[in-house]
């Protein structure tokens, strides 16, 4: 698989089974699974959603082993892996534009 950027903002994925997936940066901040974000005893996301500007955007993607990656974004957040079976589950939520097939 292969990360990088789509755009200024985005992050794209080249999945191990060809499909592209672009995720806009300000869906994905939005989908932070780490406990500043959801509650942990609940799993109520607790994020503010205005508190996360529009513009918002990863300034690193750093791996987090061989199964997660981390974002460091622009409006401070840093807390948040992102593994890579999330990622896969979250290109599902995408709107159909933003995935691609496999390339043939």
């Amino acid at each position: 698989m292969e990360i990088g950027r789509a755009g200024e903002s985005d992050i794209q994925i080249r999945w191990s089974d060809g499909k592209i997936v672009i995720y806009p940066a300000r869906f994905l901040r939005l989908a932070c699974p780490c406990a500043v974000c959801v509650d942990e005893t609940t799993g109520r996301r607790i994020l503010v959603v205005a508190s996360v500007p529009p513009d918002v955007r990863p300034l690193a993607i750093e791996p987090v082993g061989r199964y997660a990656i981390s974002i460091r974004w622009s409006d401070g957040h840093s807390t948040g892996i992102y593994t890579w079976e999330w990622l896969y589950q979250l290109a599902g939520e995408l709107p159909k534009q933003e995935t691609q097939p496999p390339e043939k």
